[in-house]
């Protein structure tokens, strides 16, 4: 008997290898190959789809020459994408202005982070106007239901399905004259709607339009129930947890993770459903499995957030249908998450109590401006090297700032310690934070108070010119709406009136002057400025 062969899959890119390497010779990443049974080279077309992938069709095409079907742009007719609101705007800012009709969107997140409530809170949302499918591989229906009772989606009490508007009652009688086991999987789901739709609704959609729960990890079973119910929104929680019985290799495999993907935007794209699909993610941060599923689908969204904050983000690193690196803010409470409508209000911290070490910050999000609170805390070393820290900021970022500080302003910080900290926990990566943040730590090197009105914005360079940073105008509006009077910005600008005082500086020595109180020039030498 043959010795059955083995491959490797890298499970960043998704390239195959017959032999084990520690470095993946398509990508070039360490440790990424892993090992999964070969595929049997057979046909597959069930559930109304085919796959590419394992077919035993190698043979060229020697017919005719089929008619031509590519256009040109001219001949391809423009249509308008009709977007619909996912209830939640936090949501819809992510994704470029609504849910698009037959797209496929991938939320990824840390375990608990809170994803599925996520998931089961925008289903239930959209449950008021569309019939949704919520497909949770991970869970059973009654934890699902419980789940549900606490979120409030659904009250503790079980719901009487034939109470349902008579609408049950003609999809199972619709359902005869298909084939049994389509019918009990139809059953399974449809008969047991969590969530109930106001009867007085006249919109086509909205009459069918409810929640349904299939506990289902059989892709096959998935995709009859999508042909069946044919739902216009079906929430996937998660992929890792879905297989294909045709494919020998285990859930979450990489094999797995690519067919199951495929069929499901298949069958979406032809149906126009939009998949809303749950992955896990890497000790890394990435999305775990192939590359190429961050490839397939339409939109990419990263729920992150600190396990000891209640706030949460939802990042965009990929949009075919809008702006990407747009964040939405929500917070954890008790029954569940709600939308932050004013984020700089969460990331500002008390304003009338401003200690010695504090700046404010404008940083931008995509094209939504917040206002962050920078800390920093700067005191003797207590052994040989100095200590740095951050949090919410680059370490690195950190490192040139206070070489810059020493080299042209003269503030002797080499054998200091030095913590720089962004109150809430929010990641400022940006640049523009760089003026704030040099600010902070002179302010807490002189045991000086900034102005809790005032507000920094630039960028420093390494020979300590401050440098002129995108959508200022935008910056600056936000920060007179929350009250803010005094604005220091790098020179360069011609701005309009905003209703807040400008203070325009070439280098970070002026800056440090004007944020000060005092202007701080009798603490400096006085050839200071003949050394920058």
């Amino acid at each position: 008997m043959p010795k059955p062969k083995t491959l490797y899959v890298c499970n960043a890119c998704g390239a195959e290898s017959s032999q084990w390497f520690g470095k993946c010779p398509a990508c070039g990443t360490y440790n990424s190959l892993d090992e999964v049974a070969p595929p049997s080279p057979i046909k597959i077309s069930r559930g109304g789809w085919q796959s590419n992938t394992y077919s035993d069709n190698h043979e060229p095409n020697t017919g005719p020459a089929q008619p031509r079907s590519s256009l040109t742009f001219s001949e391809i007719v423009d249509t308008v994408q009709i977007r619909f609101p996912s209830g939640y705007g936090e949501l819809d800012r992510v994704l470029g202005g609504g849910v698009v009709p037959g797209s496929l969107v991938l939320i990824g997140g840390d375990p608990g982070i809170g994803k599925s409530t996520l998931m089961l809170q925008v289903a239930n949302q959209l449950a008021k106007l569309h019939r949704i499918l919520y497909v949770c591989a991970e869970e059973s229906g009654q934890q699902v239901k419980l789940r549900a009772s606490r979120l409030g989606v659904v009250s503790a009490e079980t719901s009487d399905p034939d109470s349902n508007n008579g609408r049950v009652k003609k999809e199972a009688k619709s359902s005869k004259s298909k084939s049994s086991k389509s019918k009990s999987s139809k059953s399974k789901s449809s008969k047991t709607p969590i969530a109930a739709q106001d009867s007085d609704s006249q919109d086509s959609d909205s009459q069918d339009a409810d929640l349904y729960v299939l506990p289902e990890t059989d892709l096959e079973e998935i995709l009859r129930e999508l042909e069946s119910l044919k739902p216009q929104v079906a929430v996937i929680d998660s992929i890792q947890t879905l297989y294909f019985p045709a494919l020998t290799s285990a859930p979450g495999s990489v094999a797995q993770v690519r067919e199951c993907t495929s069929a499901l935007m298949q069958v979406a794209k032809r149906s126009n459903i939009t998949l809303l699909i749950v992955g896990h993610v890497t000790k890394e941060g990435a999305i775990a499995g192939p590359r190429v599923l961050e490839h397939l689908v339409d939109t990419v969204l990263y729920f992150e957030g600190d396990r000891f904050a209640s706030h949460r983000l939802l990042r965009s690193v990929k949009n075919r249908f809008g702006a990407t690196h747009e964040i939405g803010i929500f917070e954890m409470v008790s029954n569940g998450l709600q939308e932050v409508l004013n984020p700089s209000d969460l990331f500002l911290g008390n304003r009338d109590e401003m200690s010695p070490g504090t700046a404010t910050v404008v940083a931008c999000e995509g094209t939504r401006p917040i206002l962050v609170e920078l800390q920093a805390l700067v005191s003797p070393a207590s052994y040989g090297a100095p200590r740095r820290s951050t949090t919410g900021v680059d370490y690195n970022r950190l490192q040139q700032i206070l070489a810059v500080l020493e080299k042209r302003v003269g503030i002797p910080l080499s054998k200091l310690d030095a913590y720089v900290a962004t109150a809430g926990g929010l990641g400022v990566e940006e640049p523009a934070a760089d003026l704030g943040m040099a600010i902070a730590v002179v302010a807490s090197f002189r045991d000086r108070v900034v102005d809790p009105r005032t507000v920094m914005i630039g960028e420093i360079s390494l020979g300590g010119q401050v440098r002129l940073v995108s959508q200022m105008e935008l910056r600056l509006k936000e920060a007179a709406k929350l009250g803010f009077k005094r604005a220091i910005i790098p020179k360069g600008q011609t701005l309009s009136d905003l209703g807040i005082e400008i203070i325009q500086v070439s280098r970070v020595l002026d800056a440090i002057i004007a944020a000060l109180p005092g202007g701080l020039r009798q603490d400096f030498p006085e050839d200071i400025e003949d050394q920058i």
